[in-house]
């Protein structure tokens, strides 16, 4: 039995603009669930073992939304580039050596151990078009101890050969035999279907795509409204779709019967956002990518106004850094920036915010994630900032807040996933 009690300085969020906060409190767990947070705790519960993390500060995992575990490597290169150019110079060339199992033994290794260390404690993840190096990504995770999706990316147009399809058929058989075994063969690792974007992905690719996620009921997860010059490009290759999410939606890949991520969504317009919140689409914002490739600042202050649902992501490579605690910084600052010199009617981010994306506000994908609620999976990090002097004491949200900034995966002394202790 997975039953024990954690206590500390407990932090999560009420709602999406408030943070709940229990000082010398302690959470209990059972079968991996959370069954409450407590400042006494209930005599019912006196017997469980305890894991006294006494002044440390506990808080949910974080949900990386969109992350590309192939562009690992190169992270930091090219960040003075547009998308489109990035995508040629850099992504491409990347992503075909992982053809050579060698490669991706190493690459991948790398990556999953960062990820294992990081704030992150679950994640949706593109690999590339290759189903053994994908299996073998999902292999390094489902031993990792985190919980995740993971998609074969699927393209067959408007790339180089050397990360192309042969064609729409051959693209949808090796997709379905890599979905097949996967199933067979993990957990915690789960397919997730991955059309790159649409200007790599033929008619009859996402037809293909649409009819697998159908059969074997499965997520999807892609690129939407990240660029001006994709966002025309989409026009030109898509013209009978009315605007680019229409051009998933027309093949059942965007939502509604099925869980769905878009990554970026910067430049979204009103019919479109209309339709992702008819569908539950999740938007998964991803700041230091958009500002990095000249993309821009995703209005997400107005999204959680009008209730859609909202995550965070690194998007490494166009995102520097696998650190969910500077994907919460740099919501913030973006935010800032877009309300002072584009629009004050769109509010900046306050810190709550920004910690409810990155926690209950991606988790929510996940299912019951990303909180301390009843029932919910117990994904916790625990936090040590001794050593960040302050020459006063202060209160456990301004030091949240001061770790957010200021801390690093070694500040990170305990992690947990589904109840499980990673280290």
């Amino acid at each position: 039995m997975n039953d024990f009690i954690i206590k500390g300085n407990i932090v999560d969020s009420e709602c999406p603009d408030r943070l709940r906060v229990v000082e010398n409190g302690s959470i209990v767990v059972t079968d991996g669930l959370c069954r409450g947070v407590f400042r006494a705790l209930p005599e019912q519960f006196a017997g469980l073992p305890v894991q006294d993390f006494a002044d440390r500060l506990v808080i949910p995992g974080m949900s990386d939304l969109h992350i590309h575990a192939s562009q690992y490597a190169f992270r930091g290169l090219g960040m003075d580039m547009e998308l489109l150019d990035w995508l040629n110079t850099y992504t491409f060339p990347e992503e075909a050596k992982y053809l050579d199992r060698g490669y991706a033994e190493r690459a991948y290794g790398g990556f999953v151990e960062a990820l294992r260390r990081s704030p992150t404690t679950r994640a949706a993840i593109f690999a590339t078009i290759h189903p053994e190096a994908s299996l073998l990504l999902m292999e390094k995770l489902e031993a990792s101890g985190l919980r995740s999706f993971v998609g074969k990316v699927n393209m067959d147009r408007n790339c180089p050969d050397s990360v192309r399809e042969p064609d729409a058929e051959t693209a949808c058989r090796e997709t379905e035999a890599w979905i097949l075994e996967a199933r067979d063969r993990f957990t915690r690792t789960e397919p997730i279907l991955t059309p790159r974007f649409v200007p790599t992905c033929s008619d009859g690719l996402m037809e293909g795509l649409g009819r697998l996620r159908k059969r074997y009921d499965l997520p999807v997860q892609s690129h939407l409204s990240e660029n001006g010059g994709e966002i025309a490009w989409v026009k030109e290759l898509s013209p009978a779709s009315r605007f680019y999410g229409d051009a998933y939606a027309r093949f059942g890949l965007f939502g509604g019967d099925h869980r769905c991520i878009m990554a970026h969504c910067v430049l979204s317009e009103d019919e479109e956002l209309a339709l992702i919140e008819k569908n539950g689409v999740f938007i998964a914002h991803s700041p230091e990518s958009n500002m990095n490739l000249s993309s821009g600042v995703a209005p997400v202050s107005r999204y959680l106004k009008l209730g859609l649902k909202v995550g965070l992501a690194t998007d490494v490579a166009g995102g520097s850094h696998e650190s969910m605690f500077k994907a919460v910084q740099h919501a913030i600052q973006a935010s800032k920036l877009r309300w002072r010199l584009l629009d004050e009617s769109v509010k900046a981010l306050s810190f709550a915010q920004a910690f409810w994306l990155a926690t209950a506000g991606g988790g929510a994908f996940f299912g019951k994630v990303g909180r301390f609620g009843e029932g919910y999976d117990f994904d916790a990090l625990v936090l040590d900032d001794a050593s960040l002097f302050h020459p006063q004491p202060l209160d456990v949200r301004s030091r949240l807040e001061r770790m957010i900034y200021l801390a690093d995966d070694r500040n990170i002394i305990a992690k947990y996933v589904a109840g499980n202790r990673l280290f």
